[in-house]
């Protein structure tokens, strides 16, 4: 049988669930004692002489867990009230769950349980694809490149949009899911303009449609924050690029497309090719037609220079031959020998004329038949 020390039970360390347990206990006997004298029957439980000595180490271990719970709630708050925002982040204050103010980059201050900070990477610049394969980096989807031109096409389009926070605080408010909200404005606005335009016009405009296309989507977005577009303030979204990758027609019509393509480029380059030849052959006709107006202009002026220099020398002669008729008839004859004798080959001078006439120009001497009679042509046979 086993007695207990003449010291007394030795004392075991209370842990928080002895603590607790004995805590709820004590609650209860407290409820009973006071029920049990509102009655007025019975005599109180005996109660056990070492009970005042349990509760004052429940007291004492409930001090030291308050102490230590408010003394890691301090260091927690002290702690937590000092933050820093990086570079190209800004950091948004909520007190009560409610804006309160931006914190920029650097060591900042909060009231601690009191508000709160999120940051926002404004710097970023964030990307969603549509109409490619579907990878691991892609969340994109092959039907919805799929859609329907003006005049009932069918093309594939593919396109990329990079988008930015503008706003922090209606880029975490206004708009609850931001990277669904650009992909299905974005969607909406690719299909409405492609099925607004023919399939030879969205094929030939691929730079002037993604221009229009960032700026409907960046107008839908404004409207989804505010209500209204207003193109003056910031807005939590801002749309950066909006690029068409590829437009192209679906796999059944390829091959008939891609004839027609290459036709239509024939076609460009015969017309390349005419202009070229026409570029080089009418600059080259016009020019010589003009050089020669203008050579016929030069031949008119120079011929009709020439008349009238003749003209006045034939006066000029005229009034000299009036005035000595011999003189100057002899003067023009030995003016004009001068001029033909030159050019003769052969001079004969002749006192008296010689019959038959001698072909003198023919080799040998011999007659030119021009000047034989008819008796010296048969002998001459």
């Amino acid at each position: 049988m086993n007695t207990p020390p003449p010291w007394g039970k030795k004392k075991k360390p209370v842990g928080p669930e002895e603590f607790l347990a004995d805590l709820i206990q004590k609650i209860r006997d407290h409820f009973e004692e006071q029920k049990n004298k509102e009655r007025g029957g019975g005599e109180p439980p005996p109660q056990d002489s070492s009970k005042p000595d349990k509760e004052r180490n429940l007291f004492a271990a409930a001090g030291k867990i308050a102490a230590v719970v408010a003394a890691l709630i301090l260091l927690r708050g002290i702690f937590s009230s000092f933050y820093t925002i990086n570079p190209g982040e800004q950091g948004i204050v909520l007190r009560f769950g409610k804006y309160a103010r931006t914190a920029g980059p650097g060591l900042n201050f909060k009231i601690p349980y009191m508000e709160d900070m999120i940051r926002v990477d404004v710097e970023n610049v964030r990307k969603e694809e549509f109409g490619l394969r579907k990878t691991a980096k892609s969340n994109s989807d092959e039907s919805e490149s799929l859609m329907l031109t003006g005049d009932k096409n069918v093309i594939e389009v593919a396109w990329t949009v990079q988008y930015k926070v503008g706003d922090p605080v209606k880029f975490l408010f206004k708009i609850s899911d931001v990277k669904q909200a650009v992909r299905d404005n974005s969607e909406t606005v690719i299909r409405r303009i492609v099925g607004n335009m023919d399939f030879d016009y969205v094929l030939g405009n691929r730079a002037m449609l993604a221009r229009i296309a960032r700026q409907e989507l960046q107008r839908d977005l404004n409207r989804l924050e505010d209500g209204i577009d207003k193109s003056e303030e910031k807005h939590g979204v801002e749309i950066v690029t909006l690029q068409l990758l590829d437009i192209t027609p679906t796999d059944e019509v390829k091959p008939a497309f891609n004839e027609v393509n290459e036709a239509d480029q024939d076609m460009k380059r015969l017309v390349n090719e005419a202009e070229e030849q026409y570029n080089r052959v009418i600059p080259k006709a016009r020019g010589s037609a003009k050089q020669l107006v203008e050579e016929a202009h030069g031949y008119a002026v120079q011929r009709l220079n020439d008349a009238k220099g003749e003209t006045a020398r034939f006066k000029a002669i005229a009034a000299e031959y009036e005035k000595a008729k011999e003189v100057t008839r002899q003067r023009m004859y030995l003016e004009t020998m001068q001029t033909v004798l030159p050019q003769v080959k052969q001079l004969y001078v002749m006192d008296k004329p010689v019959l038959p006439f001698l072909n003198l120009n023919a080799a040998g001497g011999s007659v030119s038949p021009a000047f034989l009679s008819p008796a010296q042509e048969n002998q001459s046979k």
